[in-house]
């Protein structure tokens, strides 16, 4: 039953932060979410601090695991571009909270080295996960401005979904993000061997 009741826990503290809107809870809040004891929930993570996060940990795993599946499916470098960009909308990703547990744990970036750590990991996963098949259709240094631009995009469009206002839906911010990708990889020079036809347009929906 561990690892069951430890999942629950990280989903229990997932829904908790993201009701709350920061990390202000407490072992008892998430505890009663998740329909166990805190001297349970004490017993498999100690404090709340390490259940947060593995929390943190969890949604970094998620999206690693659906960033790999979409890449393994993706043919060419182009296509993979668009597989990354559609995963970091998805729709578990774009939960209400998941979003407010992401900008939950942003914030607590500020106080915690560790928490500011993994962030700092997911940034770069996403990244090197643009550049490299910017890589194969570009030169380095082309490739690395637009794969800071395109990262920087999703971030921004991600947190725009926060605003209940102004919310950007999951369509919109791919659509966005594509056409930021187009324009500027249809105006650059390709690198040696890189092909400008596979990446004008991006690859249509089986």
């Amino acid at each position: 039953m561990e690892p069951v009741r430890r999942k629950a826990l990280v989903d229990a503290a997932l829904r908790v932060i993201g009701d709350h809107g920061s990390l202000a809870v407490t072992m008892s809040d998430i505890a009663r979410q998740a329909g166990v004891s805190p001297a349970l929930a004490h017993h498999y993570f100690g404090s709340k601090e390490q259940l947060l996060i593995e929390t943190i940990r969890s949604l970094l795993r998620q999206l690693r695991n659906d960033t790999v599946t979409a890449l393994a499916a993706a043919r060419t470098p182009r296509a993979r571009l668009s597989a990354v960009i559609r995963v970091s909308f998805h729709a578990d990703q774009f939960a209400p909270e998941t979003i407010a547990a992401w900008l939950a744990f942003y914030a607590e970036a500020q106080r915690s080295e560790e928490t500011r750590r993994f962030l700092v990991i997911y940034a770069r996963r996403l990244r090197s996960n643009l550049l490299a098949d910017l890589k194969a259709l570009l030169p380095a240094d082309a490739a690395e401005r637009i794969a800071e631009g395109a990262a920087a995009m999703i971030d921004g469009l991600y947190i725009r979904q926060s605003l209940k206002s102004a919310p950007i839906g999951i369509e919109a911010s791919i659509a966005l993000t594509e056409d930021y990708l187009n324009a500027l990889l249809a105006t650059a020079s390709p690198s040696p061997g890189g092909r400008r036809n596979d990446h004008i347009e991006p690859p249509k929906d089986k």
